[in-house]
């Protein structure tokens, strides 16, 4: 079955539609189950990497987890069919955060500036950093 892509600012036709409704959904299975794989990957991951490195220098399991990631998230191109939007619905929206990124930015940037006044963060900051050395400690020989 031959699809027919609309050019730049056309609708697409219904069989452009209903081909891009089955691969999202194909798609969505496949992200579902990474993720799935990833809730508790990057938990142990996270983990070992702590326990594994030194004091300042934690391993890298974590990071090579997150690698993998984001391989896997270009691999399945979740809205590739965006490309197929008509002009009308290919525009950006403005909300007041761009992504969760800039959301986790700003909410590090007030724990930051909490724990620079010596606030409650700093206490937890080291406390952590304490239970931390001890695990690192015990597992040396």
């Amino acid at each position: 079955m031959e699809t027919n892509l609309p050019e730049s600012g056309k609708h697409p036709d219904r069989w452009t539609l209903i081909r891009d409704l089955v691969v999202l959904q194909a798609k969505l299975i496949v992200d579902g189950f990474r993720d799935l794989l990833l809730v508790p990957a990057s938990l142990v991951a996270g983990i070992w990497s702590l326990v594994s490195g030194d004091r300042d220098r934690p391993g890298p399991q974590f990071y090579q987890l997150i690698s993998l990631g984001k391989q896997s998230e270009l691999w399945i191109d979740l809205f590739k069919a965006y490309e197929h939007a008509p002009e009308d619905v290919r525009r950006e929206h403005e909300i007041a955060v761009s992504n969760l990124d800039e959301l986790v930015d700003r909410l590090e940037s007030f724990v930051v500036e909490e724990y620079e006044r010596g606030g409650v963060t700093a206490q937890a900051k080291e406390r952590i950093d304490k239970a931390l050395d001890a695990i690192q400690r015990s597992r040396t020989p």
